[in-house]
């Protein structure tokens, strides 16, 4: 089969290229270093040309209100290109969570492209990840001031993001699901406590305090980012990813 991989240049785009050519696919990135543009649809017709199935792992480059302007018009290029080249599954990378934590601006814009997607005329999937493990040393810069890292006890269920490209590129060659499917890591953290454990394992002398008001998943209560029934679990755990 051949895949077009909107955003395949980035940390979890690549690794769905990855893991799509390891299965025998063709599996081609497409992002403005390789000349396609989702916002003016520069490249978009080449770059779907022939392709069985088109996967969506682009990011808002901006995590604010605005994010819901670019996956407007991202989404609604993409998704007029897929149907007009032909394109049989279109397969969106989203978050686990994402239409629970209305207060963040970045997940409601995800929701919206969401709805794109299950309104399009093209059969669609949605796969929900939740917080990679490779980002986690970001979230704790956010609230960084000197040698304190303060974070809130919001739960998180990290994944290794090689895992969820296998999740994302085992839907993509499969039939459509025409709904959404949620992957998550084994374990549940307080996002507080997985810092401690970071900073540990990296031998980092910072100090993680504990406050329920800081940065943006604080705006998240109890479970809302973490698996609920029928969640497909991956195999990798935190503690191993990090040691490894």
């Amino acid at each position: 089969m051949k895949f077009a991989v909107a955003g395949g240049t980035g940390l979890i785009g690549s690794k769905i290229v990855e893991t799509l050519a390891k299965d025998g696919h063709e599996a081609i990135p497409h992002a403005r270093s390789t000349g396609v543009d989702l916002l003016t649809g520069e490249g978009l017709v080449a770059a779907l040309a022939g392709a069985d199935v088109v996967i969506d792992a682009t990011q808002s480059p901006t995590a604010d209100d605005a994010s819901a302007d670019f996956f407007r018009t991202a989404t609604a290029n993409l998704l007029t290109a897929a149907e007009a080249a032909g394109v049989q599954h279109a397969v969106l990378l989203s978050i686990v969570g994402v239409d629970r934590v209305p207060d963040l601006g970045y997940y409601r814009a995800k929701v919206l492209q969401e709805q794109l997607f299950k309104a399009g005329a093209v059969h669609y999937s949605v796969v929900r990840a939740t917080q990679f493990f490779e980002y986690i040393e970001d979230i704790m810069s956010w609230t960084t001031e000197g040698d304190t890292v303060r974070l809130p006890s919001t739960s998180l269920q990290p994944i290794a993001a090689a895992d969820a490209a296998r999740a994302v590129a085992d839907i993509a060659a499969g039939a459509p699901l025409h709904g959404v499917r949620d992957v998550a890591g084994p374990d549940v953290f307080p996002l507080d406590e997985l810092g401690t454990i970071t900073l540990g394992a990296r031998g980092n002398g910072r100090t993680i305090l504990t406050d329920d008001n800081a940065g943006p998943f604080a705006s998240a209560s109890g479970d809302a980012l973490t698996a609920t029934d029928g969640t497909q679990i991956a195999p990798t755990h935190y503690r191993d990813w990090l040691a490894a």
